[in-house]
């Protein structure tokens, strides 16, 4: 018989409900030599939480070993724990290492696992292939959408229209009568299908910033921008910018010198203020990039070892169930992949809030542990500031289905990290280039931290969420992995993976990690396409070092 409660550690003064409990329902727990029983004595809905003892305030909640927050309250054995009863409250953390040790999983059989990507001149694996169109002002957001409008229509990318449509068709005809192709017939097969068919998009991204903030500001999006230009999933990129604002072209460059000194990848860059009239601008920049595509249509997959892989672990909509299921098991695939060589990225810097210590034991050296120390510090400096403070950080859903207190969010989001030492740690912009994890300091907010993690050279993102969301990127595949089966019937057309199986003892976390990762091998190859890709859910929003949790 399936068990109806959990408890996480056996430190822990607390049950999680994995099924509605009524009151003077008696739940048994613990491993069989250990069995033990409560009552309870008020009805629980599922995934929230019920005290194994009388609680008085000021007494600590414990979870996963650790404290999750602090009783104002009397509840009693058997009890709800709920926001009436209960407030955030962390463990201290120092920089100091503690010693830790951990027994990794055997990824032997993953070792000579291969998935078909795009090998990129600088040595790295794409699992697409894309080109960018990009601004590096908002003040060219409408070119960049008006470019857009005309590329993905007449490559067979989209559905829009506009003026520009006319010289992209005769660029079209151009090639076909180039090739000794009827034009009439190849414009007609334009229409119906993909005019570069080793290409999978032209991807469009557009934003408010690159002038009038501050100089930190542009450097910054500068760095994101050279991220995703220098992205494996990209092929090269078309810049478009004004030519007064803060973020110039020479500082991008510098941005993406900084990741490839040879500048292997090619980057069109056209400055309105230089070109004068709008149609001049236009016109060089769709030549030049239908050119840069039909170059750009030459590459093919080829195979490529899971060390090629990159991927960014990332939770949202986030429930009760989070931190039991889909969270430990991206975990446990991220050991796995670290094992071979690959590269995993743990951000949501506000959801590590609680769980720092643990973070700082796992750190491989003494200076990482202190990067990490010190960007924890500065980031909650910055957010009581402003009044603010990580505690701030759930929100009203994940309130409703359990996640009552940050520091109980925080522990169960950290389970996406699994149990490997932090190889890395890294700051807003940076690029991930050590084999292993890393931290990476990003906000939890859903969109501004998937954009950072493809920013940071993610080819592949993995989504947990037990409410649902649809989140996507612009270059990287983002896998949405249900928390429970029951958002995985609810919201199937946005639910790529379903780990509920584990709430319901019907998998493990080792056996629904494995699933996930001969799934995610098939994104990869690009035998599957993710439901945000379906759907063209392309979100992009550069975080701008405010504070957001």
């Amino acid at each position: 018989m399936p068990e109806n409660v959990l408890q996480l550690d056996p430190r822990d003064n607390v049950l999680v409900a994995l099924s509605p409990l009524t009151a003077g329902t008696v739940v048994h727990f613990g491993p069989s030599s250990l069995r033990a029983s409560c009552p309870v004595t008020q009805a629980i809905p599922a995934k929230h939480k019920l005290a194994l003892a009388d609680l008085n305030p000021g007494d600590l909640i414990t979870m996963y070993g650790m404290t999750v927050g602090e009783v104002t309250q009397a509840v009693p054995r058997g009890g709800l724990l709920s926001t009436r009863n209960v407030r955030h409250r962390a463990g201290a953390y120092s920089a100091v290492r503690q010693p830790v040790s951990f027994t990794l999983p055997d990824a032997t059989p993953w070792a000579e696992r291969t998935f078909m990507g795009y090998r990129r001149a600088d040595g790295q694996v794409g699992t697409r292939n894309y080109w960018l169109v990009l601004p590096l002002v908002f003040c060219e957001n409408r070119n960049v959408e008006r470019m857009k409008e005309a590329l993905e229509e007449e490559l067979g990318y989209g559905s829009a229209h506009n003026s520009y449509r006319q010289h992209v068709r005769q660029l079209v005809r151009q090639q076909a009568s180039g090739n000794g192709h009827n034009a009439a017939e190849a414009f007609a097969d334009a229409q119906s299908e993909r005019v570069f068919q080793n290409i999978d998009g032209i991807r469009f991204l557009t934003h408010q910033g690159g002038c009038g903030g501050t100089r930190q500001d542009a450097q910054a999006l500068c760095g994101l921008l050279a991220g995703y230009i220098h992205h494996p999933n990209v092929a090269g990129a078309t810049v478009l910018s004004l030519g007064c604002q803060n973020a110039q072209a020479s500082m991008l460059m510098d941005e993406l010198r900084a990741r490839d000194p040879e500048l292997r990848k090619p980057v069109l860059v056209f400055d309105q203020q230089q070109s004068g009239r709008e149609t001049k601008l236009m016109g060089d920049a769709l030549d030049q990039t239908f050119a840069a595509l039909a170059e750009a249509n030459r590459i093919t997959r080829t195979p490529a070892p899971l060390a090629a892989l990159t991927v960014g672990l990332k939770c949202g909509g986030s429930d009760g169930f989070s931190g039991i299921s889909a969270n430990p098991a991206i975990g446990y695939l991220s050991d796995l992949l670290g094992e071979v060589g690959g590269k995993t990225l743990l951000s949501e810097f506000p959801e590590l809030h609680g769980v720092e210590q643990e973070m700082i034991n796992r750190c491989a050296t003494d200076e990482l542990a202190q990067r990490f120390y010190d960007l924890m510090q500065a980031y909650s400096a910055r957010a009581k500031a402003v009044h603010s403070g990580f505690e701030m950080n759930p929100s009203p859903g994940n309130i409703e289905d359990g996640l009552i207190t940050d520091a109980i969010k925080s522990a169960g989001a950290a389970r996406k990290g699994g149990i490997a030492a932090v190889r890395d740690v890294l700051d807003f912009p940076q690029y991930a280039t050590t084999p292993g994890l890393s931290l990476l300091c990003t906000p939890g907010n859903d969109v501004e931290c998937v954009t950072a993690q493809a920013g940071a050279g993610a080819n592949l993102v993995l989504f947990t969420t037990g409410l649902g969301t649809p989140t996507g990127n612009p270059v990287a595949p983002v896998v949405k992995i249900a928390t429970n089966s029951t958002l995985a019937e609810r919201m199937g057309d946005i639910i790529d993976f379903n780990a509920g199986g584990i709430v319901t003892g019907e998998t493990t976390i080792a056996e629904c990690a494995e699933t996930l990762l001969d799934f995610c091998i098939e994104v990869a190859s690009g035998q599957r396409s993710t439901k945000a890709e379906m759907l063209g859910q392309h979100d992009f929003i550069p975080w701008k070092r405010g504070v957001s949790l």
